[in-house]
């Protein structure tokens, strides 16, 4: 088997299992990456139905229809970032879709290839893009960015505990000479961490790296403008299953989903319901689904997944 069909997608079963999938129905799979969970979805629709693969990443749309072979019937490409699905759909004369799924990890291929700049393994110029047309770059983040915002950023996105140290030696090197590779930004930031920091299991540089990319890709606005427009394109019935790997990214996923099945707004002092407002999903089990032993020893990336269900009504 080769190194493409080897690859394992996240939680694959239980996404399968969650979207409840008709052999005859319209889905959506919001971020196609090596196309692991848009396979088998496309082998489930065996009877009429169609799958609107969407990403931002060309490389992975080039890969897809090797990657889909034998499925490509039912299967529809379209390149294009999740937030504008409501655009993507009217494109394609769709009203509504029976089921949507969304991983937001960061595709393994991204990630294994250390041109794209995501990696503190491998020297790279400093990019970080997913879209690769789009304008801002990691390189820009870096260098251009005050030493506030820099802190601001690596707190908040990347849960840094040397947030402030960090960005401030990135301000006194580029003082000096702009920071334009990978490997130069992971030398700063050594620097700038205390000998403790150094020892600890996990890359000095990782939460930093996690930060910048969250900025560069506006990651957590895009889920934010994506929620609304999916509830509304579902069909009543139709699930959305999400995938997170980061703890503010799945902690918006999760309050989005209680607010959508609270539905009444009113105080708990109102003695009587005034707004109106009715529950407008069901959430399929209260707690994320999370991968289990033996999908960890298989696939490590799997560890921090998190993975909601929510049942239009």
């Amino acid at each position: 088997m080769s190194m493409e069909f080897s690859h394992k997608p996240v939680l694959l079963a239980e996404c399968l299992e969650g979207l409840h999938i008709r052999p005859d129905g319209v889905y959506v799979d919001g971020t196609l990456g090596r196309a692991g969970h848009s396979r088998a979805i496309a082998a489930q629709l065996t009877q009429g139905g169609r799958l609107i693969c969407i990403d931002r990443d060309q490389a992975a749309l080039d890969a897809a229809p090797r990657r889909l072979e034998g499925y490509l019937d039912r299967v529809t490409l379209v390149k294009g970032n999740f937030s504008a699905l409501a655009q993507i759909l009217d494109g394609l004369g769709l009203s509504g879709v029976d089921g949507m799924l969304f991983d937001f990890g960061v595709s393994s291929p991204q990630l294994d290839d250390g041109a794209r700049g995501f990696s503190y393994l491998q020297d790279a110029p400093l990019d970080m893009r997913m879209d690769q047309s789009a304008p801002l770059t990691a390189y820009d983040v870096v260098n251009g960015y005050s030493g506030e915002e820099l802190a601001r950023i690596f707190w908040q996105y990347g849960e840094e505990r040397y947030s402030r140290s960090i960005a401030q030696a990135i301000v006194e090197q580029r003082s000096q000479a702009p920071i334009a590779t990978t490997g130069e930004l992971v030398e700063v930031i050594r620097r700038a961490m205390p000998a403790k920091a150094l020892r600890e299991k996990q890359h000095p540089a990782k939460r930093t790296f996690q930060a910048i990319r969250i900025a560069v890709n506006d990651e957590l606005g895009e889920i934010e403008r994506l929620l609304p427009c999916a509830l509304e394109r579902l069909n009543p019935g139709g699930r959305l299953a999400i995938i997170s790997f980061h703890s503010l990214e799945d902690r918006l996923v999760k309050t989005t989903f209680a607010g959508w099945a609270k539905g009444c707004t009113c105080p708990p002092s109102f003695p009587v319901c005034v707004c109106g407002k009715t529950p407008r999903v069901r959430l399929v089990g209260k707690r994320p689904i999370v991968a289990g032993a033996a999908e960890l020893e298989d696939n490590p990336r799997a560890r921090s997944a998190k993975l909601r269900v929510a049942e239009k009504v």
